[in-house]
């Protein structure tokens, strides 16, 4: 027994040796945990009534490039969309975002490799809506800027699972018919996906 609850212990908080070091690279693809479709249902006095649907999705797959150990920089690419439906009428919002970013890995001798990271960059969020038959779209664009945070668990040296947590925020400042509209979407998100990291050539042709 004491053996195997050993063998567990390493396999747990063993040495990761994980490809973190300056000049290597890490993909990772993430999506949201929020992934879901609720319908809401009521009764009362013998009769049902149903609320709104919603199904929401996001993915952020990324790129990053150690430009010192454990320190990598690269570019977040994100994309939500969130559709209401109701009574024959549809809405659906669409999020996208481009970030440049910077993730430190807190790299030791565990297995558990504690992340954070933060960007700043573009977004463009589109509304399209269909009311009496009627459909119509508008899109807006301006600042977005982003924080996250978890822990990545390296399955091997170079494949890592994600857990983490982000927030992100748009904002937006436009005039329509001398009216000035200011547009704010703040978003809390859990999180999990990969990560895949490769050695730098430069290191490969050391050996």
């Amino acid at each position: 027994m004491k053996k195997l609850l050993a063998a567990g212990a390493i396999a747990l908080f063993g040495l990761s040796n994980a490809q973190m070091t300056k000049g290597d690279w890490v993909i990772s693809g993430n999506t949201g945990l929020g992934f879901n479709s609720v319908q809401t249902k009521y009764k009362a006095e013998g009769q049902s009534f149903e609320g709104a649907k919603i199904s929401t999705f996001s993915v952020t797959p990324s790129v990053g490039y150690f430009v010192i150990d454990k320190l990598a920089v690269g570019i977040d690419l994100g994309f939500t969309s969130i559709t209401t439906k109701e009574e024959g009428d549809k809405s659906t919002l669409s999020n996208f975002s481009v970030m440049p970013t910077a993730t430190y890995y807190f790299a030791n001798s565990s297995k558990l490799v504690p992340y954070l990271g933060a960007g700043i960059g573009y977004a463009s969020i589109t509304t399209k809506e269909t009311f009496n038959n009627i459909s119509q779209s508008f899109t807006t664009d301006g600042l977005a800027w982003k924080v996250k945070g978890g822990v990545t668990y390296m399955a091997t040296t170079s494949l890592g699972i994600n857990l983490g947590v982000s927030y992100d925020q748009f904002a937006n400042k436009e005039t329509y018919f001398g009216t000035e509209v200011k547009t704010n979407v703040n978003t809390f998100g859990v999180n999990a996906g990969i990560s895949y990291f490769i050695k730098g050539k430069s290191q490969k042709s050391d050996k």
